[in-house]
């Protein structure tokens, strides 16, 4: 039986590069994995998507298909309902799932607007966004100020004191009904696939569907 082919998918204003740490992690565990970078602030959502399940479709063949998401990374696997791709778990990071309050109040302004593009914009309001297409889990990030998070010093303070965060996107924010699994890490939203943990829960649903081997819950 072939194993699955993992998709690394990067968030938004990030590459390829920003995955390569778990993207070894991954090889280190047997997987297999492909990634690229993608335009994430030049189209819409559902045109990122489109571009995505081609390349996926391509790559893939008939070999079933795992992914790893960071961020908008996770909202774009969820407009990937290609009948053409046989999907088996996917893995989100930090993903806004419920939309983003720091883009909610900053869409309307232009440098926003111009910086991340339409996806960017649209992450404001995510009521219309798709399920994702196969069992899944989430794994959020805790870790509200760092140095090496940018967002954290500046549109994370948006939040309030009492809103667990990673700097960017809340926990309440990532959560999705219909999850398979939900884990919390202490790290931040910008390298939160790098987490030492993170990389385990990865692992761990990918192998088995479940985060209980690590969580001890």
């Amino acid at each position: 039986m072939t194993a699955p082919l993992v998709v690394l998918l990067h968030g938004l204003a990030r590459g390829q590069g920003s995955m390569a740490r778990l993207g070894r992690a991954l090889r280190g565990a047997g997987f297999d994995t492909i990634s690229r970078t993608y335009p994430s602030r030049r189209h819409s959502l559902s045109e990122l998507a489109g571009e995505i399940a081609e390349w996926i479709v391509e790559q893939a063949g008939e070999r079933t298909v795992c992914a790893v998401t960071h961020s908008m990374g996770g909202v774009i696997v969820r407009h990937l309902h290609d009948p053409r791709i046989r999907w088996g778990r996917i893995a989100m990071l930090a993903p806004p799932n419920r939309g983003s309050q720091l883009a909610a109040g900053l869409v309307r302004n232009p440098v926003f607007r111009w910086y991340y593009g339409p996806a960017g914009a649209e992450l404001a309001d995510g009521s219309t966004w798709p399920a994702p297409p196969a069992p899944f889990a989430v794994i959020a990030g805790t870790r509200s100020l760092a140095l090496t998070n940018v967002t954290s010093w500046t549109m994370g303070r948006r939040f309030s004191k009492d809103t667990p965060n990673d700097g960017t996107v809340a926990v309440e924010e990532t959560v999705l009904p219909g999850m398979a699994a939900f884990a919390e890490v202490d790290a931040t939203h910008t390298w939160i696939m790098n987490d030492p943990r993170a990389q385990a829960l990865v692992v761990a649903f990918l192998r088995t569907g479940d985060l209980l081997s690590v969580t001890g819950r």
